[in-house]
């Protein structure tokens, strides 16, 4: 945050907590029990310890950070979580949560409406993988004898999942730029085997979409469910067809059975708020269960009751819901925030291939790019090293520090995009940088530069 930020933050929070004061206030005075109570200037000692502890973390903040999927959330969304969190509620029952159970509704089906969905029933989790999992339970509802395929560069969330829920599965091949490959799915499907086929919107190792159109047309000659892993690039439906980015997989995910997004990625909300959503509001079905003293307060669907997570944060849908009104899910909305990314990431690859040092190893799919030192010779292990020491220079550097990632690729995948290398491993690592933070866009010449100068040791 700029210093103008931090000055809005701090307004927003004082208006919360007098809102918050004006409406307990409603309910009369009442003394806090001595047990609660703490000695004085003991706080203070503690918080300033926790902050020297924090200081242990990288710069997620910064565009000079541009490793993992982190970045903070949006400051409005820091102030409509504290809102909520002030008063704690629990949106697994509206006995628990009835203001924020409506939020997370009202933001659940801006999310359906995102994606094309005109029927929907969903809820918000505490994670992506939480999610998932929900989509690959109804999955085994209605298939209990067929088995789940996804990509081999899929998430590995879904071979997990189904491990616990006791699934077989299936891993279906990839194209030469990380695409399932369709003609392989097709020939799995010819077996009768499958119920489901996960498609992912933007894999996490280098942001990849699956052509989710032509998976669904195969179900015109094929019965199966398709569920859409969109954790990662969900929101890029907003500037589908700007951009480069392809609006054919986007305009399909409409015809999918069920979706899953993380606002807690480029929804600019905070850890932890998945979201899991299906087209039939049928399959609520599966989730039918009793509780002896919930359920009592409405006769109105609780979010419980369509959920396998029992007690969640009713301040996650605070927070969204919060961001929603502020930054819509438009194109010139949420839109803006992500295409400033695309952008960035665009530009970046332009500048690596212009580069003397640098080798693009995949032109982005979305926000995430993916490169490697320029080596000689040309060789598995010595890109693995170069890429390793480009990483551990820029995190260690003392001076203008930049935080970067690697990605692991086999050396079928490599040399499907170089041939010329020379295979002396079974794979190497290459440098992955994610440039989800809009602010990576104006600072992308120095981050550029600086890598750049790091490759060159």
């Amino acid at each position: 945050m700029d210093l103008q930020q931090w000055l809005d933050l701090r307004q927003w929070l004082d208006r919360v907590m007098a809102n918050h004061q004006k409406w307990t206030q409603e309910f009369g005075p009442h003394p806090v029990h001595p047990a609660l109570q703490v000695p004085g200037g003991r706080v203070e000692d503690v918080l300033d310890r926790l902050a020297e502890r924090l200081r242990d973390n990288y710069p997620f903040f910064h565009p000079r950070y541009a490793g993992q999927m982190l970045k903070p959330p949006h400051p409005a969304a820091i102030a409509g979580y504290l809102a909520g969190q002030l008063i704690n509620p629990n949106n697994h029952a509206l006995d628990g949560g009835p203001a924020t159970a409506q939020l997370e509704r009202e933001a659940v089906r801006q999310l359906a409406a995102m994606f094309g969905y005109t029927e929907h029933l969903g809820h918000l989790t505490s994670s992506g993988t939480m999610a998932n999992l929900e989509a690959l339970f109804v999955a085994r509802e209605l298939h209990p004898d067929k088995g789940v395929a996804f990509s081999a560069e899929s998430h590995y969330t879904h071979a997990r999942m189904c491990r616990v829920l006791g699934v077989r599965t299936a891993s279906v091949p990839v194209d030469g730029l990380g695409r399932m490959d369709v003609d392989a799915l097709e020939s799995l499907l010819r077996k009768g085997e499958i119920g489901t086929v996960v498609v992912t919107a933007g894999t996490t190792g280098l942001g990849v979409v699956d052509p989710v159109h032509e998976v669904v047309k195969l179900r015109e000659r094929y019965e199966f469910r398709i569920h859409v892993d969109a954790a990662y690039g969900g929101f890029f439906t907003l500037i589908a067809g700007d951009l480069g980015i392809d609006p054919e997989p986007w305009r399909a995910i409409r015809h999918c059975d069920s979706i899953v997004v993380d606002p807690h990625k480029h929804g600019l909300q905070p850890y932890g708020c998945g979201a899991v959503l299906f087209r039939d509001p049928a399959v609520g079905q599966f989730y039918v269960h009793d509780s002896p003293y919930t359920y009592f307060t409405s006769d109105e669907l609780h979010l419980g009751e369509i959920s396998l997570e029992c007690s969640r944060a009713g301040a996650s849908a605070a927070a969204f819901w919060v961001t929603l009104q502020l930054l819509p899910l438009t194109r010139n909305g949420l839109g803006a925030v992500l295409a400033a990314g695309r952008r960035a990431a665009l530009r970046w690859s332009e500048l690596i291939e212009q580069s003397e040092h640098l080798e693009l190893y995949q032109r982005p799919g979305l926000d995430i790019v993916t490169y490697f030192p320029r080596t000689a010779p040309l060789s598995l292990s010595a890109i693995d090293k170069a890429s390793e020491e480009l990483m551990r220079r820029g995190m260690e550097a003392d001076q203008d520090p930049v935080f970067l990632s690697v990605l692991r690729a086999d050396a079928a995948a490599f040399t499907a995009r170089r041939p010329e290398v020379t295979v002396d491993s079974d794979g190497t690592r290459v440098v992955r940088s994610v440039l989800m933070k809009p602010e990576s866009e104006t600072f992308l010449t120095q981050l550029h530069e600086r890598v750049e100068q790091l490759s060159q040791h």
